[in-house]
């Protein structure tokens, strides 16, 4: 990455559309396969790991985005397009729904497990209460919404942007 005028650059083009890229593929991404993990349990040991790394990565471009977008953002704030602040106030709403999403991924993970572990111990001995179990059902109704949440907010942020750089095509 190069600095060009204070707006950081890959490869000549400003990095904001590039790592925008970033986010509006890995937080669907990590939202369906969130959704699968807390459909299917049994998916949850093979798969918690993958899970949990495009989460972190997805969960972690959401920043980087959003501090390119604020660079590129002082750039054409002079054009005064009211749709670019639109998306700019979007893009600032992102990252405490991605942070939720993340929280109730990881909770999703640990909860899955203990409930697997109490599901094994319930097989030996029928008193084993069903605490896990529950909590685990709660946290994958939780994760589904959030990461519907998530998902739905980073495709409103993309069409505000996609408005806004039509707009602006369309006026040169």
């Amino acid at each position: 990455m190069a600095r060009a005028d204070d707006l950081v650059t890959i490869f000549d083009l400003p990095a904001h559309p590039l790592l925008v890229h970033a986010v509006v593929v890995l937080l669907p991404l990590a939202a369906a396969g969130a959704a699968a993990l807390a459909v299917v349990p049994r998916w949850r040991q093979r798969y918690a790991w993958p899970l949990l790394g495009v989460t972190l990565l997805a969960v972690g471009s959401v920043p980087l985005a959003q501090w390119a977008g604020e660079q590129l953002y002082a750039k054409m704030a002079a054009l005064g397009n009211p749709l670019i602040q639109r998306h700019a106030d979007l893009g600032n709403d992102l990252l405490p729904f991605a942070l939720g999403f993340g929280v109730v991924v990881v909770a999703l993970l640990v909860s899955g497990r203990l409930a697997d572990r109490e599901r094994a111990a319930a097989v030996e001995d029928s008193a084993v209460p069903k605490t896990w179990r529950r909590i685990a059902v709660v946290v994958s109704v939780l994760v589904v919404a959030a990461g519907a949440a998530a998902t739905i907010q980073t495709v409103r942020i993309g069409h505000s942007g996609s408005t806004a750089v039509y707009d602006f095509v369309q006026t040169l």
